[in-house]
């Protein structure tokens, strides 16, 4: 698929994705979810990816919610069909069996939280702003946000974000315990390669384990949660990571991690 409305690269094993609609604030749109999901689809059939970062084009939006010229023409019939669509896209980023970080340049209001939030951690410049605004507009988070703000900043502040649809600052977001890293805006790429060039170094199917181990044990109870972690190392074992990674610290060098998801 040729892209319009994403940019994706790849170098040194780390892929890129930017939402690219500057002129729209790269607001998210059917178009563009089709694409994102193209690129996730190809991420996951290439064994060489060890990490993801998404980004925004231009200095002003992450990406600043859903497209409203289109949203305003939808009907219910509509309305349900592009919230499937995000949710199953942004699903996708969920699951992606590497490490996703969001790298968040400016305002990430609606779906811009949604899509951050399924990343497994976002560093974000300190112009950046996250937001819910949808009750503005008189519907509400279509693409995940009332089910996943809540279990990362707790139930109380995500219903007076989603209540209200006010803004926070990164520093909030942050205190909130929704970012990571915050950081001028010049620095954020820099600072989230650096991250993804050291996970880049670690073994495929050790980080897809302890990131299914994480995922799911969040939907479940501390002791089945125990028994996923448990099987997850059992198959970790069996790898040829764990056996380089071993033997390279016995060796004293520093391992050379070539395991495969198949």
């Amino acid at each position: 698929m040729a892209y319009e409305n994403i940019l994706y690269e790849i170098q040194d094993g780390i892929a890129t994705i930017t939402f690219n609609r500057p002129k729209a604030l790269n607001a998210l749109n059917g178009a563009l979810l089709s694409e994102l999901e193209d690129a996730l689809e190809t991420i996951q059939g290439d064994d060489a990816i060890r990490a993801v970062i998404l980004t925004g084009a231009g200095d002003k939006a992450f990406v600043a919610g859903a497209d409203i010229s289109e949203l305003s023409t939808f009907n219910a019939l509509q309305g349900k069909r592009f919230s499937a669509q995000g949710q199953r896209v942004i699903g996708m980023l969920q699951d992606l069996p590497i490490p996703v970080i969001g790298a968040v340049n400016g305002f990430a209001l609606g779906g811009g939280s949604e899509i951050a939030l399924a990343c497994d951690f976002i560093y974000a410049a300190d112009t950046a702003k996250f937001g819910l605004p949808e009750i503005n507009l008189g519907i509400i988070p279509g693409f995940g946000g009332t089910q996943r703000l809540p279990s990362v900043v707790g139930p109380a502040m995500a219903k007076e974000m989603i209540y209200t649809g006010k803004m926070i600052t990164a520093q909030e977001a942050q205190a909130a315990g929704m970012v990571n890293r915050v950081c001028s805006a010049g620095a954020l790429m820099e600072e989230a390669l650096g991250t993804a060039r050291t996970i880049a170094g670690k073994g495929r199917v050790s980080l897809r384990a302890a990131k299914q181990a994480i995922n799911k044990g969040l939907k479940t109870d501390l002791d089945t949660g125990c028994h996923i972690e448990c099987d997850a190392f059992a198959l970790c074992m069996a790898s040829e990571d764990a056996k380089e990674g071993t033997t390279a610290f016995l060796e004293k060098r520093k391992p050379e991690f070539k395991g495969r998801l198949q």
